[in-house]
């Protein structure tokens, strides 16, 4: 009796790990499928290119106040 319920369990256990093999199988194909539809037939749209300054240059500040309130908001934060 014994080895009929492991036979049973074992037999069980395949049923389900397999199962879920496939489900997950399937969401794999279907995602990468609708991943591909979506992609033809809505492309993204190319960013506009903008004229401005570069990333890699520093932004000049010329305006004295706000160099006031800059200095003081980084005194304020060191001494914390």
């Amino acid at each position: 009796m014994s080895a009929s319920l492991m036979q049973q369990g074992f037999d069980l256990m395949l049923f389900g790990m397999g199962t879920v093999f496939v489900f997950l199988t399937l969401l794999v194909v279907s995602v990468t499928v609708m991943s591909s539809v979506i992609q033809k037939f809505f492309p993204e749209a190319e960013p506009e290119a903008r004229p401005g300054p570069s990333p890699a240059a520093p932004a000049q500040v010329n305006d004295p106040k706000l160099i006031a309130i800059l200095q003081a908001a980084i005194e304020q934060h060191r001494n914390k």
